[in-house]
């Protein structure tokens, strides 16, 4: 449809009018030419109202500047909505401003203009649905699967959500949290006031990290590195988020650390002076030995010296089987307890005193799996023990060790009658370098390495005696039939 053409005026005199408009007016805008020519501002009329105000403010703007006008707008034709374009340029007159132009129906453009519009808005809003589709899972996934506990809260401190990882370490479910102040559930009643602090330091938009302890659903302890943030939204603080991390198993290594430097420092010092003390002893015996005129008998001489040695040899020998049960891998394997204690007494027989000692030994154990290197330290410190601290005068020395059944445990009681241990000195026989009585003449890391033995292989040990009586030795062993038979090939 070709556009109208048309020929405006505004006079001197501030009348205005169409000087000229073609008769095609009528199929675009609805009114006929002579109309128009007649009453301008029936051109007026026919724009949608909402439309007027920036009709007059552009035809306003185009005279003062006495320039080109291009104007888009909407009109009413009919009661049906039309889209205009009209396009015009200044003629020079004495009489006024006039203006050559034409008017164009751009409805069709318009109309696949918002249609593309529409398709792109439409495409642009499947998009940020989609991308917070994904965001949505993304997070969840996230806050489901990461191996820590985490808790979202709401702004006043209440149980939103927690995640897995929350239910594992704290045993709480969400349903039973759901809306609660969790506080109430996993901060112990020492802790109560530093668990509201938290809350107020992270409703103050801050962020916190403190190490601290909280408690299970069993009112058991873990120690926890808390991470709290509030979540903000404009400013506005919409809840809080809880991230709890365990480092109870790091906390006790932590402890587990600290006492095996305590006992390294102490085993470095009592290794120099029980290296030395004997080495100093030789090598005084040396010394005499070259004094000139000395008279004594060489031969006896030699025969401390080799006490001294052997006393050596055996202390060397402790020492490399505790690093040895420190550092080497529990291995498990058929263990015939019975033919280990045969032949650790054998091993033991040049011991002072060990043909003396009589062995009564009971096995009710027909198949038991551990370690049996372990077991076999085990039984050879026990055995020493019993040899060097062994009855004498009226009582013939004697050894029972009694090894029985229980479920998946093995139970054994090593007892003897011997000169005991006193009642002070019991609790701390199993400390390294500790010597319960003068008559001790070892290294005085025996039971520490029997102990030691006995927890690589997840076993309990505790010991009775009394003086002069006797002491006995209960130790109590898993059975990892189970744990053996995973790793056959």
């Amino acid at each position: 449809m070709p556009g109208v053409i048309y020929e405006y005026i505004i006079r001197k005199d501030g009348s205005r009018s169409f000087t000229y408009i073609s008769e095609n007016c009528i199929d675009i805008l609805g009114l006929k030419a002579e109309e128009l020519q007649k009453d301008s501002s029936l051109f007026r009329q026919i724009l949608l109202e909402d439309d007027r105000t920036a009709f007059e403010e552009s035809l306003s703007a185009s005279h003062e500047g006495d320039k080109a006008w291009n104007w888009e707008g909407r009109i009413s034709v009919n009661g049906s909505v039309r889209w205009i374009e009209t396009r015009s340029n200044p003629v020079a007159s004495t009489e006024g401003i006039k203006r050559k132009g034409i008017i164009i129906d751009i409805t069709e453009r318009k109309l696949l203009e918002q249609e593309q519009v529409l398709q792109y808005q439409s495409v642009v809003e499947n998009r940020v649905k989609e991308q917070i589709r994904k965001n949505e899972i993304l997070f969840t996934q996230l806050f489901n699967n990461i191996p820590m506990a985490v808790v979202m809260l709401d702004a006043v401190g209440k149980v939103e959500l927690v995640n897995a990882g929350f239910s594992k370490i704290f045993g709480f479910e969400l349903a039973e949290l759901k809306g609660k102040n969790l506080n109430d559930f996993i901060v112990p009643t020492e802790l109560q006031n530093e668990g509201m602090d938290l809350n107020n330091v992270i409703s103050a938009q801050g962020i916190i990290q403190v190490e601290t302890f909280r408690k299970r659903k069993t009112g058991e302890r873990v120690d926890v590195l808390l991470y709290g943030m509030p979540i903000l939204s404009e400013g506005n603080v919409l809840g809080i988020y809880g991230v709890y991390v365990d480092v109870t198993s790091h906390r006790m290594m932590e402890e587990e650390l600290k006492v095996r430097n305590a006992e390294l420092d102490n085993f470095v010092y009592k290794v120099s002076h029980d290296l030395r003390a004997p080495l100093s002893s030789i090598l005084g015996l040396v010394n005499l030995s070259r004094l000139p005129g000395n008279t004594d008998d060489l031969a006896e001489y030699i025969k401390i010296i080799g006490d001294k040695v052997e006393a050596l040899d055996h202390f060397i020998g402790d020492v490399l089987s505790h690093s040895k049960n420190l550092k080497l891998d529990v291995k498990y394997d058929n263990v015939d307890v019975k033919s280990i204690l045969l032949k650790t007494i054998e091993d033991l027989s040049y011991l002072e005193g060990a043909k003396d000692v009589e062995f009564d030994i009971s096995s009710e154990v027909d198949c038991f799996y551990s370690d049996p290197w372990r077991i076999s330290e085990i039984f050879r410190n026990l055995v020493s023990n019993a040899i060097k601290y062994r009855a004498r005068g009226v009582h013939k020395p004697k050894v029972t060790i009694k090894i029985v059944p229980d479920s998946n445990w093995v139970k054994i009681a090593f007892s003897d009658n011997g000169i005991g241990i006193a009642k002070q000195n019991l609790n701390h026989i199993f400390e390294m370098f500790y010597r319960a009585t003068e008559q001790s003449d070892g290294s005085g890391i025996g039971l520490y390495i029997v102990k030691n033995a006995v927890e690589k292989l997840e076993g309990r040990i505790r010991a009775e005696s009394q003086v002069d009586m006797g002491t006995t030795f209960y130790i109590e062993l898993p059975n990892r039939i189970k744990e053996s038979e995973s790793v056959q090939p």
